[in-house]
């Protein structure tokens, strides 16, 4: 059995953070898109065109493989996590229907008028079809981190021989962590998107890729980014205070808190030692985590101790925890820098943007180090005081969750070097005067005619 549930742990985990990589992108770039896409409509510059075709095409990759591995999520609740759905069905299969409903519909009845309805329908249908598709991207967000939230803070129900049953959908879907959790995914998913962009861009200027576009879209990126990692840094304090209240044994684990203690130190590094039940090579910084989360230097916090035997594993609560900080640090450092460049008409230094290539991709590293805090964290329960993970597992022969996981694995990592091929490739090959269209040459001329007198 043991082997079964280790191996169905793996095979969850390591679908639910390869599936979370696209949608992170998704959300946030579809915003950039209608941004694009509106500022071509209100000045008629193609530049505005080049980018919105550039980066359609890497959101149309992104949410064909988000949507894909997607599937493979709903399909382990019945192979591997039968109990899941026995016990809270009622509640999670509502809320995976209303994301179908309210949202996969809007993006999918959309998408296919946002990629190649460009030349069959008005600019206005056009961009409004980018603007629904946004909606419908976040609207998907909504329902899963609701569902989500729900299974770290339930309310709203009561139980029945065993089975949850909804008796008030308010307050099961705005549910004591929810408001805390969307907000840091949505930020989160804006960090991310403008760092790719940010990235790319960058890339391609690396490569000589003289041109406005990618200039212009560095600019817009490094922009979000800056506004968006001290809005990310106040709102993780406040869901930092929400779990704290809500489950305190996640704190304990991510502030390495072993026993109950007034003026508890900030572990900058540590190496948590489950079995003694403390910590080797502290480096920390003496009351300060008493006081960010209680904002008092003599606060108490409880300790791990409190929690005996329903507690999360510490080290990878404890590591991910500084994974995801030191990541939304260094993004905040280099969002601020490169942006004071451009502020300054400073050309941004071959060394930065090199530096900016390397981040492309590190709002995957913070999103992913963040979600493990959050489902490590909140072990041993998979829905927090209605059903605990080794509970909810199958019981089938473990060969059969390794011959799934195995195949999983090497289709992910096929499908990974594909996708970041695919994109690196298509910034090498993007070239700005072959993105113009006649019919764009025509608005824009035509737009900067009316405007100069005054038309516009």
């Amino acid at each position: 059995m043991f082997e079964t549930l280790m191996l169905s742990r793996i095979q969850f985990a390591a679908n639910i953070s390869f599936h979370i990589l696209f949608p992170t992108i998704t959300i946030a770039l579809s915003w950039f898109l209608f941004f694009f896409k509106l500022r071509f409509d209100q000045t008629g510059e193609p530049v505005w065109m080049r980018a919105y075709r550039f980066w359609v095409k890497i959101f149309a990759i992104t949410f064909a493989i988000g949507v894909v591995s997607g599937i493979t999520m709903s399909f382990q609740f019945g192979t591997n996590w039968p109990k899941f759905m026995e016990t809270v069905g009622n509640i999670a299969g509502p809320l995976l229907g209303y994301e179908v409903l309210t949202a996969f519909f809007l993006e999918a009845g959309f998408l296919g008028i946002m990629l190649f309805g460009m030349k069959r329908v008005s600019a206005r249908v056009h961009t409004l079809s980018t603007l629904i598709v946004a909606i419908g991207t976040t609207l998907s967000a909504f329902w899963i981190l609701a569902l989500n939230s729900w299974m770290q803070t339930p309310q709203g129900h009561v139980m029945r021989d065993g089975v949850a049953f909804p008796v008030d959908w308010l307050a099961i879907i705005f549910n004591p962590s929810f408001p805390y959790r969307l907000s840091h995914m949505v930020v989160a998913s804006g960090l991310t998107a403008a760092f790719l962009v940010a990235g790319i861009s960058a890339y391609r200027l690396l490569k000589g890729d003289d041109k406005q576009a990618p200039k212009l879209t560095l600019k817009i990126a490094l922009t979000v980014a800056m506004f968006l990692t001290p809005l990310q840094i106040f709102i993780g304090d406040m869901h930092g205070l929400n779990t704290l209240a809500h489950q305190p044994q996640k704190i304990a684990a991510m502030e390495g808190v072993w026993h109950t203690e007034k003026g508890a130190p900030l572990l900058l590094f540590a190496i948590p030692d489950e079995k003694q039940k403390t910590n080797h090579l502290e480096i920390a910084i003496p009351n300060m985590a008493s006081f960010i989360l209680t904002h008092d230097f003599q606060g108490e916090i409880k300790g791990l101790n409190e929690f005996e035997g329903n507690h999360p594993p510490v080290a990878p609560v404890f590591y991910a925890f500084r994974i995801m900080v030191g990541v939304g640090m260094l993004m905040l450092f280099v969002a601020w820098f490169s942006r004071i460049q451009l502020w300054r008409n400073n050309p941004i230094p071959r060394w930065l943007l090199k530096i900016l290539v390397a981040m492309s991709f590190s709002g995957w590293l913070a999103t992913l180090a963040g979600w493990y805090v959050t489902e490590i964290g909140r072990q041993p329960w998979l829905v927090t005081g209605i059903l605990t993970v080794k509970d909810a597992a199958t019981d089938i022969a473990p060969g059969n969750v390794a011959l799934s996981l195995t195949l999983y694995l090497i289709l992910y990592a096929v499908l990974m070097v594909a996708y970041l091929h695919t994109i690196f490739t298509m910034a090498n090959r993007a070239v700005e005067i072959e993105e113009i269209t006649d019919d764009e040459k025509v608005k824009s001329v035509t737009h900067r005619a009316l405007k100069e007198n005054n038309y516009v």
